[in-house]
């Protein structure tokens, strides 16, 4: 009897610890698993004020962030960011190595072979500036000068076809402050860049500029990988944001000291 008892107690106790495991196993894969769904990684190339860039304590600001974390918050996400080269954007859509990318992205059809795009939700165009003293004020006055653009950008497309109208050198550098150092430092003579960035450059830096007369890009959108379920979802949190107010509220609160 003793043995039998004993037996019971045994089979009762093991039962306990497998079930404890299991329940041990589903709480971790379910944790984990919540923790990958609660995470939208968004990439952007943060040098591109007032869209993305850094504040003084090193955090991400700007138009383009705000609107991001508004996402994420409407879908229960927290939002994780990575800075990269501009470049580098498309690719790591494409690999599926983020969920998407805010940079002041124009969507232009080239791009939408490889990525989705939201609805527009801001338009710019494009502007070429100078220094005050170099006399650049048209297009005609490029020829024999170096006009320097963004790696991957809008820009650099419409810089390499202009250069063979207009006769001038175009040179490529990875990110926007570094094209304004090329031009403080005279080794361009006019940066060729979204008109908003533009204007904040000319405002702090001194530089003067004009249109592009010749371009009429495509709004900024959203980026995602191919097929990307969230499309549809950021659209109607774009259009609830023109809705109610707050997609102006924030062109009010970031970009209406550039345009």
């Amino acid at each position: 009897m003793k043995n039998f008892m004993f037996q019971a107690l045994m089979i009762v106790f093991m039962i306990s610890i497998l079930a404890a495991c299991g329940s041990e196993g589903e709480d971790t894969s379910s944790s984990q698993e919540q923790e990958e769904k609660g995470t939208l990684k968004m990439a952007t190339s943060a040098d591109f004020p007032p869209f993305e860039s850094y504040d003084t304590e090193g955090n991400f600001e700007g138009f383009d962030i705000e609107i991001a974390q508004i996402i994420a918050e409407e879908l229960g996400y927290e939002l994780e960011i990575e800075d990269m080269n501009f470049d580098g954007l498309v690719g790591a859509l494409q690999a599926e190595r983020v969920d998407m990318v805010m940079a002041g992205m124009s969507a232009t059809e080239d791009r939408s072979k490889n990525v989705d795009f939201s609805t527009e939700y801001h338009r710019s165009g494009e502007m070429l500036i100078s220094k005050a003293e170099a006399g650049i004020d048209s297009l005609e006055d490029l020829e024999g000068k170096i006009v320097g653009v963004q790696l991957g950008t809008i820009q650099e497309e419409g810089a390499d076809l202009l250069s063979e109208e207009y006769g001038f050198e175009v040179k490529k550098v990875d990110d926007a402050s570094i094209l304004i150092q090329e031009l403080n430092s005279n080794r361009i003579d006019v940066g060729y860049m979204d008109k908003t960035v533009a204007t904040g450059y000319m405002d702090s830096q001194g530089f003067v500029g004009f249109d592009d007369p010749t371009t009429s890009s495509p709004g900024m959108g959203v980026a995602f990988p191919k097929g990307s379920d969230l499309v549809e979802k950021v659209n109607g949190i774009l259009e609830e944001l023109k809705a109610n107010g707050t997609m102006d509220e924030l062109k009010d609160k970031w970009l209406s000291d550039y345009e």
